[in-house]
């Protein structure tokens, strides 16, 4: 008897933008992703893309500050809506205007993706460790997972319609951002959403929004040559590559 073949599924990874090590991120996510090898992928470093996009079962994105024309945002807002599944990464819900010494500001800039993704990047305290706990710990994509403890960005984000998401991880915070132009963040809802899932007509989100990484070489757009710390964060702990391999198994339509 011949084995059962697996059919081929074609996805698209978007890996681009400013100010993180956008070459280490894709490279992380091609092995993983290499692990499926019925998995044809094509990679671009912006969401301009549409044909090849809607055309594929599934968008994997890791992205800073790319803001995609509204054309695009249109065309993969109606093919999530018409099925498409979306494992949205770290910054892909960010816009950033920066001019030292002025504070970064996160501009308002793309309401259909911020409404599409559920959420918009505001802000993070600097970079330091934080505890993620499990919000839905029956759910398979975290179930089993012990509360962790990561040294990452820790995203404070504008949400639209919360009550639409579905939380698998978050934490707690308050306190202030330094250096960013909304840094009063003392009074707001602690609980904020490392991981959740968005429901979109026939088709669904996947955001979870750890894993920074930056390189000696990221923060050149700013004038600095050469950036003295290598900063790898949740990459470096075995349950954030656990999450991504599970978010790829949800984008191929598996259920465990």
């Amino acid at each position: 008897m011949s084995e059962e073949k697996p059919e081929r599924v074609d996805a698209y990874l978007v890996a681009g933008g400013r100010y993180h090590d956008i070459d280490y991120a894709r490279l992380e996510l091609l092995k993983l992703l290499a692990e499926h090898p019925y998995i044809k992928l094509k990679v671009g470093s912006d969401y301009e893309d549409t044909d090849a996009i809607t055309g594929s079962q599934f968008l994997i994105s890791y992205t800073c500050d790319i803001r995609p024309s509204e054309e695009a945002q249109i065309a993969i807002r109606e093919w999530v809506e018409q099925g498409g599944k979306w494992l949205a990464l770290h910054g892909t819900n960010s816009a950033l205007d920066l001019d030292p010494p002025n504070p970064v500001s996160s501009p308002r800039c793309f309401p259909i993706w911020a409404e599409l993704l559920g959420t918009q990047f505001i802000s993070h305290p600097p970079i330091q460790p934080f505890p993620v706990q499990l919000a839905d710990p029956e759910h398979w994509l975290v179930q089993g997972i012990e509360p962790f403890e990561t040294d990452d960005e820790l995203y404070l984000c504008e949400y639209h319609d919360r009550d639409s998401l579905h939380p698998l991880l978050k934490t707690e915070w308050l306190g202030e951002t330094p250096g960013f132009e909304e840094s009063d963040w003392q009074n707001c809802d602690p609980v904020h959403l490392i991981m959740y899932l968005k429901s979109h007509g026939e088709g669904e989100i996947l955001y979870n929004n750890l894993g920074h990484c930056r390189g000696h070489w990221d923060m050149t757009p700013l004038g600095v040559k050469y950036y003295p710390n290598l900063e790898r964060c949740s990459w470096e702990i075995p349950q954030y590559h656990e999450l991504l391999r599970r978010g790829i198994r949800w984008a191929l339509g598996k259920e465990a």
